[in-house]
This record gives C-alpha cells, sequence and structure tokens, in this order.
C-alpha cells in the first residue's frame, strides 16, 4: 500500500480533501456563471427601459447611468420599480424615476433607505426633483452617489 492510500485502500484524507476543495470551487463557479448572467440580464433591462423613456428623460437617465458607473462602478444596474436603478449587495441604492413615462411634474432622482446618507441631525432628502440634468448639477449628484454607495 502506497503512503497516498488509505488504510482501506481507497482516497486518502489528502485525496479526499483535495476532492472536495475541487467541488466547492466548482459550485462556486458555477454561482458565479450565474451571478455574472443575472448581471448582464439586469444591466441589459435598465439600458432597455432607459432606451424606451420620451427623449428628454432619456438623456437624463442616460447621462445619470453613466455618471453612477463613473462614480460608484460598485453599484450595478436593476430594475427598482420598472424604473433604471443602481444596487449594492442586490439592493437598489440609487434610482431615477422617468416624470413623463409617471405623468409627473418632473422626473426624480432617489435614493433608497439603503443608500448611506444618513445624517446626525436625523434629517436629510431620499430624492430630488429634476427637470433637465445640467453640468452645474453633476458634482453635487455625483457627491450624493458617492456617499450613498459607500
Amino acid at each position: 500500500m502506497s503512503a497516498a492510500q488509505g488504510s482501506d485502500g481507497g482516497f486518502s484524507a489528502e485525496e479526499r480533501a483535495a476532492m472536495k476543495s475541487r467541488a466547492a470551487e466548482l459550485k462556486a463557479e458555477a454561482r458565479s456563471g450565474k451571478a455574472a448572467e443575472k448581471a448582464a440580464a439586469d444591466a441589459a433591462a435598465v439600458e432597455a427601459k432607459i432606451a424606451e423613456m420620451p427623449e428628454s428623460d432619456r438623456a437624463m437617465a442616460t447621462r445619470l447611468h453613466a455618471l453612477v458607473a463613473e462614480a460608484a462602478p460598485e453599484l450595478q444596474p436593476k430594475l427598482y420599480y420598472g424604473q433604471p436603478g443602481w444596487a449594492k449587495g442586490g439592493k437598489v441604492v440609487v434610482f431615477f424615476r422617468s416624470g413623463l413615462m409617471d405623468k409627473a411634474r418632473y422626473s426624480t432622482l432617489g435614493f433608497s433607505e439603503n443608500a448611506a446618507l444618513d445624517d446626525e441631525t436625523g434629517f436629510w432628502p431620499t430624492s430630488y426633483g429634476l427637470e433637465r440634468l445640467d453640468d452645474d448639477a453633476l458634482p453635487r449628484i455625483r457627491e450624493l452617489i458617492v456617499t450613498a454607495a459607500a
């Protein structure tokens, strides 16, 4: 009997540990593949939702989508109540609601309860009305996104 064989002629403890380790690796790879497929599907769904918006809201949502990707790349696109959102750990943190699609006066940039915006005063905004998204607003929005994603 060789040193690598178990006392009963089967696999040694080291071989069994290696097989368990490999099985765990294969399971993790399978989960990772499924997660990657889901992330790609979520991103495609958000892009499709943005594409179907009326032009002015589509322009804002497209710009916001690019800003979130640049400012907080850890946030992943995900639909939130049928509107574009960006999630961390599967939970939406930032979202955009199309005012034109909702038949509302303005669109909304919002932050869910998962956003890290809590203020020591116990009072902070969770949404902002958007009539347009111009260069003057971008630095403040970027700051909010970065803080919310922390």
